[in-house]
């Protein structure tokens, strides 16, 4: 079994440092670099923020004060992004274990 916190390490520590500049996005927009690690954490925490607000409004409804359509978009939308986080991992570690297999 390959620990995914294991691969990020690894590609960390062999990864050459991504410029700072600023990257330019649609309509013009100008968005900060961001490199690998933050964007597995920023997917991470979102996947945190969605089961938290979805157990919240859950709560709510047993207590009769939120609506069920509340509660099923609340759910579906931490369904989601647990099904997103799940796959980013599934994606991450056949790259690692791809790593693994090239020859040296």
């Amino acid at each position: 079994m390959i620990n995914p916190a294991d691969a990020v390490a690894a590609y960390n520590q062999h990864a050459t440092p991504v410029p700072s500049a600023p990257q330019v996005g649609a309509g013009d927009a100008v968005l900060p670099a961001r490199n690998f690690t933050e964007v597995l954490r920023g997917a991470a925490e979102e996947m945190v923020q969605a089961n938290q607000v979805a157990e919240k409004v859950g709560m709510e409804a047993v207590a009769g004060r939120a609506e069920l359509t509340d509660v099923v978009t609340a759910l579906a939308h931490a369904e989601s992004t647990l099904q997103t986080v799940v796959t980013v991992r599934d994606k991450m570690i056949q790259a690692y274990q791809e790593i693994l297999r090239m020859p040296i």
